[in-house]
């Protein structure tokens, strides 16, 4: 078999077998495949697109390129949340203690960001000695102690997907729905958790710009897992503006605190109990309704931050932080950003929010880029909200002894005010099951 002949076969539109796959896979991860001849099969799949039963046998070829994670020794079901990417995006800190605190088991690995704000791990490390990285056995026991449990990933997990989706940044393939669905599910089924809930964004600050494209992704992926014999689901939530309030790292992890007391903003509350009665239904066969209610207790009366402070406790972070936040990296100077109209806030545009963020240095531009844990931005406003000339749209949590003025203009252009009043778009927008 040549990888020429794989390419050609791409090209012309034919369905690729699962040993042209395999063959591909294979080579490329062990070097004897170049990369240009990879490149030219991702574009070939960009314009040719692959079908359900092609995309199956990609996802499980790049799964099993590496480690797999079997998760041998965790009591109970063990369940995982993914997120494809959004701006203000901290729903792993609550959602991981919610779900353990009604009997489920998140053994969850998670990534570090590179642009807008930070990742998951990224936000932890914002706690005094939070350590990300256990070995598999203080792993196992940290899950079967408290429940739940965010580090880093593996070094060898998905190999595959490392290499391939550095080739498709640089050669205008990412936005291919297939390549899309098996590099995320190829990371997932690499972990043997039961339970799958992906959150799906969708709108200005998301990778789906659009329901219809979503819509597929998402039928895709859930296809995917329930093939591979995982129980999932995928809800479909809107990222036309930040989710909740804060953006950035540190205050990101202070407003999950604050949900995770019952005192979060109702929007990503919102999104917390549909995700985590998702989860629910799937592990417990329990009804939408009932789970929601279930999950409700357990943010209401604490219980799920009492496992939130257990977490932090079993990984090393200093406990004092999340019981007095004001401890957490905060920014040295506040600047209130104001509006210059009277109106309504007809849109915030995620992604510009996202960007200015990160050059106030709550993201990173390169990967070697270091992130300021303590900047970052409060929104007052949300679409649909009416404002007067003077009232503050947001507050800019700076570092003062940088230029920030930029960031901040940048901040200003992407939120527009309009004379008639607006509508904001529903949270949740579907959910594929």
């Amino acid at each position: 078999m040549r990888a020429y002949d794989v390419i050609k076969n791409k090209r012309d539109g034919k369905k690729l077998t699962q040993t042209e796959i395999q063959f591909m896979i294979k080579g490329f991860v062990d070097g004897s495949i170049p990369d240009y001849q990879m490149a030219a099969l991702l574009m070939a799949v960009y314009f040719k697109g692959m079908d359900e039963e092609e995309t199956y046998w990609l996802t499980d070829c790049m799964r099993t390129s590496g480690d797999i994670i079997a998760l041998e020794g965790i009591e109970g079901v063990t369940v995982d949340k993914h997120s494809t990417g959004g701006v203000g995006d901290k729903t792993s800190l609550v959602l991981g203690p919610v779900l353990a605190s009604l009997g489920l088991k998140v053994a969850k690995m998670s990534g570090r960001g590179l642009g807008h704000t930070g990742g998951t791990i990224d936000k932890l490390e914002s706690i005094k000695g939070f350590s990300c990285e256990l070995t598999t056995e203080q792993f196992i026991d940290a899950v079967n102690s408290t429940g739940v449990v965010i580090v880093g990933q593996t070094g060898n997990l998905v190999p595959a997907d490392k290499k391939i989706y550095a080739l498709r940044d640089v050669t205008a393939t990412v936005d291919s729905i297939p390549l899309i669905a098996a590099s995320i599910m190829s990371k997932k089924l690499a972990v043997a958790n039961k339970v799958l809930v992906l959150d799906v964004k969708v709108g200005s600050g998301a990778f789906m710009k659009n329901l219809e494209d979503a819509r597929e992704l998402a039928r895709l992926m859930v296809k995917i897992g329930t093939q591979a014999g995982r129980k999932v689901t995928a809800v479909l939530s809107n990222m036309d503006e930040p989710l909740g309030e804060m953006i950035g790292n540190a205050v990101e992890v202070k407003e999950a605190i604050d949900t995770l007391r019952n005192q979060g903003p109702e929007s990503f509350t919102r999104l917390i109990k549909t995700l985590a009665a998702q989860a629910l239904v799937m592990a417990d066969k329990v009804t939408a309704e009932e789970a929601e209610k279930k999950v409700e207790q357990v943010i209401a009366d604490k219980t799920a931050y009492n496992k939130f402070l257990e977490m932090v406790k079993i990984q090393g972070g200093d406990v004092s932080m999340i019981e007095d936040y004001s401890k957490l990296p905060t920014a040295r100077q506040t600047v209130e950003l104001k509006s210059d109209k009277d109106g309504f806030v007809k849109e915030i545009h995620c992604e510009e929010i996202g960007l200015a963020a990160m050059m106030l240095g709550a993201g990173r531009e390169t990967k070697d880029s270091v992130i300021d844990m303590a900047v970052g931005l409060k929104l007052i406003k949300h679409v649909g909200d009416e404002v007067k000339s003077g009232d503050t749209i947001a507050e800019i949590f700076v570092n003062p002894d940088l230029d920030n003025s930029k960031a901040i203009q940048r901040l200003k252009d992407a939120i527009s005010i309009s004379p008639e009043k607006v509508t904001a778009q529903p949270l949740i927008l579907d959910i594929i099951s």
